[in-house]
C-alpha cells in the first residue's frame, strides 16, 4: 500500500486513533504541568518529505525533535517536534525557571533534558496505546532520541528507513496548547508508519485497500 492510495475513510480512521490518543496525551500533560492543557482536532495529510519540513518552518529552522522507532508488529517512527523558543517555554513550565535559556548541548542527566524525554513519552505513547487498542496489535516504542538541529538534519534521520520505499509519509499533526501562560505551546506530533505497516494496521481494522 502506497501512501498516496490511502482513501478518505482510512484517513478518517487514522484521524479518530488521532483523536482518542489526543486526548489521552491532554489528560496526562495537564497533571504533569498541573495546569490545564488543549489540543487542536489532529489533521492527516499525506505529504512528501520536503512538505514535511516545511510544515516544522523550512529544513534549516532549528528544532528540537524527540525521535522514537516502533516496533512489533507494525514498524513505524514517531516525531514529537517543538521549535527551539517553544521547548523553552515547555521547559520553563516545568521547572519554575521564568529566564531559562535552551542549551545545544543538552546533558543526558540534567533536568531540561528528562523534562522533554518526559514530554515526549508521554504524547508518544499516549497516541501508540490508542493504536494499538483500535488495532490489537503489539506496538512498543523505544526510548526517547532527543536532537536539537535543524530540521533537515534531525528528520532525515528518521526517515531514512522509509525513503527507500517511498518519497511520501502519512502524517498526524496536531498542537498542543498550555494555558495559563503568556504564550502558546504548539509541538507537533508525526507518525511515520513504514510502507507495509499501513497494509497490516488496514487489515487489522478491518478495512480494505479499496475502502
Amino acid at each position: 500500500m502506497k501512501y498516496r492510495d490511502l482513501s478518505t475513510f482510512q484517513l478518517d480512521v487514522l484521524r479518530e486513533v488521532g483523536n482518542i490518543g489526543a486526548g489521552n496525551a491532554v489528560t496526562a500533560l495537564s497533571q504533569l504541568l498541573n495546569r490545564k492543557i488543549e489540543m487542536t482536532i489532529p489533521s492527516v495529510n499525506v505529504v512528501s518529505f520536503d512538505e514535511m519540513m516545511e510544515l516544522i518552518g523550512g529544513p534549516e529552522k532549528k528544532v528540537v525533535a524527540i525521535l522514537f522507532r516502533i516496533y512489533g508488529d507494525a514498524p513505524s517512527n514517531v516525531f514529537f517536534v517543538l521549535s527551539v523558543e517553544e521547548a523553552e517555554l515547555l521547559i520553563r513550565t516545568m521547572t519554575n525557571n521564568p529566564t531559562y535559556k535552551l542549551k545545544e548541548d543538552l546533558g543526558k542527566e540534567s533536568i531540561e533534558f528528562s523534562a522533554l524525554e518526559e514530554v515526549g513519552n508521554i504524547v508518544t505513547g499516549s497516541y501508540i496505546s490508542a493504536l494499538s487498542d483500535f488495532t490489537h496489535l503489539y506496538l512498543q516504542p523505544s526510548v526517547p532520541h532527543l536532537g536539537i538541529d535543524m530540521a533537515a538534519a534531525v528528520l532525515t534521520y528518521g526517515l531514512i528507513d522509509i525513503s527507500q520505499a517511498s518519497d511520501y509519509a502519512i502524517v498526524i499533526d496536531s498542537k498542543v496548547n498550555s494555558q495559563g501562560t503568556s504564550n502558546m505551546l504548539k509541538g507537533n506530533f508525526f507518525l511515520l508508519p513504514n510502507p507495509d505497516s499501513l497494509q497490516i494496521i488496514f487489515k487489522a481494522l478491518g478495512l480494505e485497500e479499496n475502502e
